[in-house]
C-alpha cells in the first residue's frame, strides 16, 4: 500500500512539472487572465481524466498536457488552443458535456472542442468512420483553423508514444497519418510537423527499412558534421565580409524523404547524395529581404557551381501555403551536390510554424494562398451531394505538394496543382468558364481540354453556349474543385433524363397492371440491382429496362424482397467481418488449407509467406491479402479500417507464390541465358515470363518468377547479384488497384 502512495505522489510531481513545463511555453502568448483560464482548464481535465491511464500505464492527463505543449511550443498556438488542447478529449472520454465547457470558457472555446470531438450516432453506414470524423473536423475548419492545428499535435503525440498499442493499431494509425496528416501538415506549413509524422509512420509501416537507413545515418554522422563544418566556413566568411548576418547549419533529410528517394530513382542508400541541406537564415529587415536572399545565392554560387536545372525561387512566387525559400543545389568540395536553402528570419519561422506564423505576419504578406485554400475548403464542403470517401479522395488531391504558376491572358497569376489542365484551370476561373470550355490557347497554341499545363503557362479559355461537362472530363481534371462541379453537372443532367424515366416507368406499369408506388418502386430497384431509384428512372429512360425485363420481374415479383442493394452489401460485409473477428483468434491464420477460408492475394502487392501482412474484407471477393507496405495500403487502412484484419501466415509447404523481379545491369553475351540458369538451375524455380530491354549497352529485365517465401526470394536476389554485369536486382510490386 505504501508503495502505491509513494507512486501516486511522484506521479502528482511529475504532473505539475508537465504542467509548469507548458506555461514555459506558453509565456510568449500570455496576456492578462490568460494563465487563469489555461489553470482553469488543467484543472477541469485532471478531474475529469483522474481514474484513467494510457495503454503505457501513465496517467491519461499526460497526453493532453503533451498535446498543449506541443499546440504552444512547436506550432506556436496562443492561450484559446492551450485550453482547446487540455480539455480536447473530455467531451468525449468522460462526463463533461459541451454544454459545460460553454459555460466555463465561452462558446469559442466549445466549438473547437466539438470539432475535435469525434462524430458519433448517425453516419452514412457505407463510407468509413474515419472519414466522417474527418469531415466533420473540416466542416470545423472553414469557421477556425486551429481545430486541425490541434487535431494534428494530438496525432503527432500519439505517434510518438505508439510502442504501447497492438501492431494491427499501430498500422491503420500510421496509414491514416501518411495518408491524410501529414499531406494536411505538409498543406499548412508545418513541415518539421510534417516530416517527423511521416518518419514515425514508416517506423511502423517498414520497421525494418526504418531502422537500416537511422543506423546508416548514425554511422555517418561524424563524416557528414565535418562535411557540413567545411561547406559551411567560406560561406560565412564572404557573408560577414559584405555586412550580411545570420545563421548557417547542416539539416538532416528526414528517413522517410530518404526512403522515397531511393524507391523514387530505384537506388541504394549508398547513392543518395542529398542527405542533408545547407540552410542559412538571414537576419533582415521586411524591405531588403529578397535583395539580401539573392546576394546569399549569389556568394553561395560564387563560391561552388550550382547545377542550373536545380534553383527554385519560392521568395518572387511563395507556395501556396505561404512557404517562402529560395533553393539551389551546388557542386560541394568533395564533388557531390548539396541541397541550399535561403531564407530569412520571417520566413523561416513561416516555414517552420506555418499557419500559426502567418496570423503573426498578417499586415506584413500580401493575401495568403493559405487563406485561398481554406477558402477553396470551405466551397467543397458546401457541396451537400459527396460522401464522406469522394469528399476524402478529393480533399486529398488538394493537399497537393507541388504547385504550378499559370498566367491569365492578361497576366494574372493563377496557382495549380502539378499535372493540371487547361480544364482545371477554366474551371479555377469561373464554374461557368469550365462547364462550357471547349478548348485553350496555351503561349498562343490550340491545345485540347486535357493539355498538362507547365509552369509559367499563360492560358486563354475558349467557350462554346452548346457545351455542357461530360462524364469522361472526370479522368483527366485533378483540382477537387473542377471534380465537384462536373460531378454535379453529371447528376443534374441525370436528374433530368430520371424525371422523364419516372414517367415512362408509371405508363408502363400501368399498361401491366402493377400499382405504381413507393413500396414496387424500391422492389424493383432492388430486383435490377440498381442502388438508388433514381437509377432505376434513369436506366428505364435510357431503354436500358423495358417491357421484358418489366414482364419478367412481374412474374417473379412474390419472392421479391424490398431492400436496396447496398444496404444488403453493407450486412454481408458487417456480418463477414464480425464472424471472423469473433473466431477464437483475433488473427486469420492462412496459407495451408486453402478450403478453410475464402481469400485472394491481392494483384497490387503479390504477397509471399514472410511478408507482413493484413487482411482486407471485400464484397465480391472474399478476403484479400495484402502487404503491410503495399502501395494501397495506407488508404485501405486510412479508409476502410472496420474492414481490416489481422492476418498471419502459418508454415507453408512447397507452395510457390508470383512475385516480380526487376533486374538491370551491363548488356553482354549469354547474360539472360546466366540469369535463367541461376533461376531454374540453381534454385529449382519457374519462370513465368520474362520481359528484356536492352537498350545502348544497357540491360534491363523484367522476369515474374514463382517462389516460396521471403527467405527462398531473398536468397534469389542475392545470387542474381553476383552474376558478373548485373547492377541491381529489385523485387517490385504490380499495379496499383481500387478498393473493392
Amino acid at each position: 500500500m505504501k508503495d502505491l502512495v509513494i507512486d501516486l505522489e511522484a506521479e502528482k510531481k511529475e504532473i505539475l512539472k508537465r504542467y509548469r513545463a507548458l506555461l514555459r511555453a506558453s509565456k510568449s502568448t500570455l496576456q492578462k487572465g490568460d494563465k487563469r483560464m489555461i489553470r482553469k482548464a488543467f484543472e477541469m481535465a485532471l478531474e475529469s481524466h483522474k481514474d484513467m491511464r494510457r495503454k503505457s500505464g501513465e496517467p491519461y492527463i499526460y497526453h493532453p498536457i503533451a498535446v498543449a505543449q506541443i499546440a504552444a511550443e512547436e506550432i506556436g498556438l496562443g492561450t484559446t488552443s492551450i485550453v482547446c488542447a487540455l480539455l480536447h478529449d473530455v467531451v468525449e472520454d468522460t462526463d463533461v458535456t459541451l454544454e459545460d465547457i460553454e459555460l466555463e470558457f465561452g462558446k469559442k472555446v466549445a466549438k473547437i472542442i466539438d470539432g475535435l470531438t469525434k462524430i458519433s450516432g448517425v453516419f452514412d453506414t457505407n463510407s468509413s468512420l474515419q472519414a466522417e470524423n474527418f469531415r466533420k473536423m473540416l466542416l470545423t475548419l472553414a469557421d477556425d483553423v486551429r481545430v486541425i492545428l490541434i487535431k494534428l499535435a494530438d496525432r503527432l503525440h500519439n505517434m510518438r508514444t505508439m510502442e504501447f498499442m497492438p501492431r494491427d493499431k499501430q498500422l491503420k494509425l500510421s496509414s491514416e497519418t501518411v495518408y491524410l496528416y501529414a499531406p494536411l501538415a505538409h498543406r499548412l506549413g508545418l513541415y518539421a510537423i510534417k516530416s517527423e509524422l511521416e518518419d514515425l509512420s514508416m517506423k511502423y509501416m517498414e520497421r525494418e527499412t526504418y531502422q537500416f537507413i537511422k543506423n546508416k545515418l548514425n554511422e555517418k554522422k561524424t563524416e557528414r558534421e565535418k562535411f557540413i563544418r567545411d561547406f559551411i566556413e567560406p560561406v560565412q566568411k564572404v557573408l560577414e565580409g559584405q555586412d550580411l548576418h545570420g545563421e548557417l547549419f547542416g539539416r538532416p533529410k528526414s528517413i522517410h524523404s530518404i526512403w522515397n528517394k531511393m524507391k523514387k530513382k530505384a537506388i541504394p542508400f549508398e547513392e543518395v547524395y542529398d542527405l542533408f541541406a545547407i540552410r542559412i537564415i538571414l537576419d533582415s529587415t521586411p524591405e531588403s529581404e529578397k535583395a539580401d536572399c539573392w546576394k546569399a545565392y549569389s556568394i553561395v554560387t560564387d563560391l561552388y557551381r550550382p547545377n542550373p536545372d536545380r534553383l527554385r525561387d519560392w521568395i518572387s512566387s511563395p507556395k501556396a501555403n505561404g512557404y517562402e525559400s529560395l533553393h539551389t543545389t551546388v557542386m560541394g568540395p568533395r564533388g557531390q551536390w548539396v541541397e541550399v536553402q535561403i531564407r530569412t528570419k520571417r520566413m523561416n519561422e513561416i516555414a517552420e510554424k506555418g499557419f500559426a506564423a502567418h496570423w503573426k505576419y498578417k499586415e506584413s504578406s500580401t493575401d495568403s494562398g493559405l487563406d485561398l485554400w481554406v477558402q477553396k475548403v470551405r466551397d467543397m464542403l458546401k457541396n451537400p451531394d459527396s460522401n464522406a470517401l469522394d469528399f476524402l479522395d478529393d480533399f486529398k488531391m488538394n493537399l497537393f505538394s507541388d504547385e504550378i504558376f499559370i498566367f491569365t491572358p492578361k497576366g494574372a497569376l493563377i496557382q495549380l496543382p502539378l499535372n493540371a489542365t487547361a480544364l482545371d484551370f477554366a474551371f479555377e476561373i469561373h464554374t461557368d468558364v469550365g462547364a462550357s470550355c471547349i478548348g485553350a490557347k496555351v503561349n498562343h497554341k490550340l491545345v485540347p481540354l486535357s493539355y498538362k499545363l507547365q509552369n509559367g503557362d499563360q492560358v486563354e479559355i475558349i467557350t462554346s453556349s452548346k457545351q455542357a461537362p461530360k462524364e469522361d472530363w472526370l479522368n483527366f481534371v485533378v483540382t477537387a474543385k473542377a471534380k465537384a462541379k462536373i460531378k454535379s453537372a453529371l447528376k443534374e443532367e441525370k436528374r433530368k433524363i430520371a424525371d422523364d424515366g419516372k414517367e415512362i416507368l408509371e405508363r408502363k406499369m400501368k399498361s401491366l397492371k402493377i400499382t405504381y408506388n413507393s413500396e414496387n418502386i424500391h422492389k424493383l430497384s432492388y430486383y435490377f440491382k440498381l442502388p438508388s431509384t433514381q437509377d432505376l428512372f434513369y436506366n428505364v429512360a435510357k431503354g436500358l429496362i423495358d417491357m421484358k425485363d418489366l414482364k419478367e420481374y412481374q412474374a417473379l415479383e412474390k419472392v421479391v424482397e424490398n431492400k436496396p442493394q447496398d444496404k444488403i452489401e453493407n450486412e454481408q460485409l458487417q456480418s463477414l467481418v464480425k464472424n471472423l473477428k469473433t473466431k477464437d483468434s483475433d488473427v486469420l491464420l492462412f496459407g495451408e488449407d486453402l478450403q478453410k477460408i475464402d481469400y485472394k492475394l491481392a494483384n497490387c502487392c503479390n504477397p509471399i509467406p514472410g511478408d507482413d501482412v493484413f487482411g482486407f474484407v471485400t464484397v465480391s471477393d472474399g478476403i484479400k491479402i495484402h502487404r503491410t507496405n503495399c502501395p494501397n495500403a495506407a488508404k485501405l487502412m486510412a479508409n476502410y479500417g472496420y474492414r481490416i484484419v489481422k492476418a498471419k501466415w502459418t508454415k507453408q509447404l512447397e507452395l510457390a507464390f508470383l512475385t516480380g523481379l526487376r533486374i538491370t545491369g551491363i548488356d553482354d553475351v549469354g547474360l539472360i541465358n546466366k540469369l535463367t540458369t541461376v533461376i531454374s538451375n540453381d534454385f529449382k524455380v519457374n519462370i513465368r515470363s520474362i520481359t528484356v530491354d536492352s537498350d545502348n549497352g544497357i540491360f534491363e529485365g523484367s522476369i515474374m518468377v514463382y517462389v516460396n517465401d521471403t527467405e527462398h526470394l531473398d536468397n534469389l536476389i542475392k545470387k542474381l547479384n553476383q552474376v558478373k554485369g548485373i547492377t541491381s536486382v529489385i523485387r517490385f510490386d504490380s499495379v496499383i488497384e481500387k478498393a473493392s
